[in-house]
């Protein structure tokens, strides 16, 4: 395997990289509805393993809080919360709950319970049923899809219609990851001011690195990749989005210098022209080639054949970069303007053709390598994708920002280096790494290790089971493509590796680091663009009736009987014999577990 050596040293480095520390999101307190509020709260907390009671005191009142809203019935609960104490004791336990029965409390109430949780980082908030959303003003809102493989309880995810003041609730990505970054994404996103903006920070970053990886390609499917991706960040006007600009000059050094060479063969170009125009003997003269107009960036808003001209004028290669959606969504209904086509084969690096007709030429770009980032509202996203059935859906990361309603000091940092500033410095470390694959004469094979391939195809196999079961056969175009983009994001961190280890080989084995991360990452994305497929409008004349099973699994507590699930399905108007069959369904679906005979249990983070 040959080496090359890639110096650090050779060019401006950035701010060392901090440690991200990203607070616990807090979400409005709330009154408990009943015992399946409980259960939602309690099971959130099971699945992040977190002791809500670390002293005597706080697990004293716990106990009375559940002695006092559940008598006898609460003992289960206890042990359940208790047992992530480190020395937990089953008699112990028992014994304290025994004693918390017998003194009535002492005026401690359920709430207490939900107050510890709260100040433990849980989220405590209780999902209310959904009202009419406004992503398009067509369709019905539900809840996000639960996570695949290691399906997390839908309580961990709460949200209200989009189109209301507090917006969606959406997971953000683990902050345990931010840590393993390669240097330069570690410093990026160590500039976020919450959980949303570092993810943000992080999908921008990649997006825009994806158009400026020269060189580097892995094999998927049999089919040769490039880095490309396709990136569509959506909220509510003010949320935050914004930031996305930032990411842009990350590669401005590299647009600029394409430019730079751009206006400099030009010139060259003018005044070759001017001398061949003054000959006399034309005849024995080649006549200037007006030289290619190069640049990084190209604007959404233009024609098909200019998008294409300008693809093929700079080897194939770009970036679209626009903060408000709807100018794609504009052009792609003009009359000229439609490369929506185009786009969609841009992403499988399929040929696109088209006329010249100033030269009378026909065009071919064999394999363009085309990334877009895209910003806008809920109802940008509509106004470009016109229903859920449209194939550019499914080529998008969808990353949805909630509405937070939180004033941020806007003076806070000003005696540090602007962040601009700070992205521009980012910007030039990123062009020299630019530089150095587009001076090496090789190129870089992408590749997983074995155990990454059977690991990827499993967790795949298994969400795209899921989602087929939840979501039909529309979602299940997006499952697979979020298998091509997954591996896109794990070739664009093995690749920045390079600027860590300063050796690069021919071919670039992904760590398992980067493939824990990316496989993190993944089981987010498939949840917003879920929650966002949800709302598009569907492509049929006759309205969509309710979705069931949807609504059966997300009222099944975390475990639960025969009997639990037939009353749940009764009150759906769901007959028994459809909610057996459903169960069954699920379960060979991996949405659930039959821990025995007549008892179940959802499928839950490890």
């Amino acid at each position: 395997m040959s080496k090359k050596t890639f110096n650090p040293t050779d060019w401006q480095p950035a701010e060392p990289a901090k440690q991200i520390s990203l607070p616990v999101q807090s979400l409005p307190f709330g009154e408990v509805g009943g015992a399946s509020d409980l259960e939602l709260i309690v099971t959130r907390i099971e699945s992040t393993s977190t002791d809500i009671a670390p002293n005597y005191a706080d697990w004293r009142d716990l106990g009375f809080a559940l002695a006092d809203a559940l008598g006898e019935s609460g003992r289960n609960y206890y042990h359940r919360l208790s047992r992530f104490y480190p020395s937990y004791s089953q008699s112990e336990t028992d014994k304290q709950y025994s004693a918390c029965l017998a003194s009535h409390g002492h005026g401690v109430t359920i709430r207490t319970l939900y107050h510890l949780a709260k100040s433990a980082g849980v989220n405590v908030s209780i999902p209310q049923p959904p009202k009419s959303p406004s992503l398009g003003g067509v369709g019905e809102a539900k809840s996000p899809i639960p996570q695949n493989g290691e399906m997390e309880n839908l309580g961990k995810v709460d949200f209200s219609p989009m189109g209301e003041s507090e917006g969606a609730s959406l997971p953000a990505f683990p902050k345990e990851i931010f840590e393993t970054l390669p240097g330069l994404l570690q410093a990026i996103t160590s500039n976020a001011d919450s959980s949303e903006d570092a993810d943000l920070l992080l999908l921008g970053s990649l997006t825009v690195f994806s158009a400026c990886m020269p060189n580097v390609y892995g094999v998927y499917g049999q089919h040769e990749v490039f880095p490309n991706l396709f990136l569509f960040v959506t909220a509510k006007a003010s949320a935050g989005k914004g930031r996305l600009s930032l990411c842009r000059r990350l590669v401005e050094p590299i647009h600029q210098m394409m430019r730079q060479q751009c206006k400099a063969e030009q010139e060259e170009y003018k005044l070759k022209l001017t001398q061949y125009n003054a000959s006399s003997d034309k005849a024995h003269e080649e006549k200037p080639e007006e030289p290619p107009l190069r640049t990084l960036i190209i604007p959404a808003n233009n024609s098909a054949t200019g998008l294409f001209q300008l693809l093929k004028e700079n080897n194939e290669k770009g970036l679209i970069f626009e903060t408000e959606g709807d100018t794609l969504a504009q052009t792609f209904k003009s009359e000229h303007g439609n490369y929506s086509d185009g786009f969609r084969k841009a992403f499988h690096h399929e040929t696109i053709s088209y006329n010249r007709r100033k030269d009378r030429e026909f065009v071919e770009l064999a394999s363009p390598q085309l990334s877009a980032l895209l910003s806008g509202t809920p109802k940008q996203v509509s106004s470009l994708i016109p229903n859920a059935e449209n194939g550019l859906f499914s080529r998008f990361m969808f990353y949805f920002m909630n509405l937070r309603p939180i004033w941020k000091d806007v003076f806070a940092g000003d005696d540090e280096q602007p962040l601009e500033h700070k992205f521009d410095v980012y910007g030039k470390e990123f062009l020299g790494f630019n530089l150095f694959l587009r001076q090496q004469l090789g190129r870089f094979r992408f590749a997983f290790s074995s155990s990454q391939q059977k690991a990827f195809n499993a967790y795949f196999e298994q969400t795209q089971l899921q989602y087929l079961e939840l979501c039909g056969d529309d979602y299940v175009g997006s499952i697979r493509r979020l298998g091509l983009i997954a591996f896109r994001l794990a070739m664009i961190m093995t690749a920045l590796r390079i600027i860590d280890t300063g050796e690069v080989a021919s071919v670039l084995v992904c760590s398992d680091v980067d493939f824990n991360t990316v496989m993190e990452m993944v089981k987010v994305l498939v949840l917003h663009a879920a929650f966002i497929f949800e709302l598009l409008p569907k492509d049929t004349a006759t309205p969509q009736p309710l979705n069931h099973k949807r609504q059966l699994l997300d009222a099944l507590p975390a475990e639960f009987d025969r009997q639990t699930y037939l009353a749940i399905a009764k009150n759906l108007n769901i007959p028994d014999k459809t909610a057996e069959k459903q169960i069954t369904r699920f379960i060979n679906a991996g949405l659930l577990v039959r821990q025995s005979h007549g008892s179940y249990s959802k499928t839950t983070t490890k």
